[in-house]
């Protein structure tokens, strides 16, 4: 049973929320004090977190950052601002999607159960850990983790879908209607810009492990993946 923890400051959206999660078989966590939420979030070990961005004491952006510290779990911001820059910095500290207010909540269950479909792989554990390399550098999608020789970063959920899309075909370009394709499934209209602020938060992950101008973007087409770096020793 998946557990997810609610962070919101409306009483009837959260109890709406705790009714219909449960009504699906989800184990559904509310966050009653707003000082304290990465403690919280440390004691459940959610497998998702719904989160607000207009919070008691610090934004969700604050705390979204916070767990992401401790945590690549998919992160769903909720959130009455229907601003594109809202959206974006929501993106740029570690969401995986934003949904707006007022919103269905079939809509809100499609998108958690698909975000974990995405992040852990079907509901029964598999029978082997897949992988995805190229060149010494290895993806583990059910882990979320990416390591190259000694060392590993954690990622995103929709940060190892675009990855693996890369480094499926390295030295090839992928279009950006297929990368777009990959992360939404939902076919709802995503901003250019959402792709590149992924694009860029994989950058500083390669960065992170001595990887460097690996991806580059082919104008008017996508990107492509550029083995740039050797073999581990």
């Amino acid at each position: 049973m998946f557990k997810i923890l609610i962070v919101e400051d409306d009483p009837k959206i959260t109890q709406l929320l705790q009714t219909h999660l449960e009504k699906y078989g989800y184990q559904a966590f509310i966050t009653t004090d707003f000082s304290a939420i990465l403690a919280q979030f440390e004691s459940i070990r959610p497998d998702l977190v719904l989160l607000d961005v207009n919070l008691p004491m610090f934004d969700g952006y604050y705390w979204c950052r916070q767990i992401r510290t401790r945590s690549s779990c998919p992160i769903l911001f909720l959130s009455a601002r229907e601003g594109k820059m809202d959206q974006v910095l929501a993106l740029e500290n570690g969401a995986d999607d934003y949904i707006t207010k007022p919103f269905h909540y079939e809509v809100v269950l499609a998108k958690i159960a698909s975000q974990l479909r995405r992040a852990y792989g079907s509901y029964a554990a598999p029978a082997q850990e897949r992988t995805v390399s190229a060149t010494g550098l290895t993806l583990h999608p059910e882990r979320l983790k990416l390591s190259y020789g000694d060392r590993t970063v954690e990622l995103g959920a929709k940060e190892s879908i675009l990855l693996q899309a890369l480094m499926e075909r390295p030295d090839r370009v992928v279009s950006r209607e297929k990368l777009l394709g990959d992360l939404w499934d939902d076919q709802v209209y995503v901003d250019d810009n959402t792709l590149n602020v992924y694009v860029t938060r994989v950058r500083k992950k390669l960065r992170d492990l001595g990887i460097d101008t690996a991806i580059e973007t082919v104008r008017g087409t996508g990107y492509l993946l550029r083995v740039t770096w050797d073999e581990p020793s």
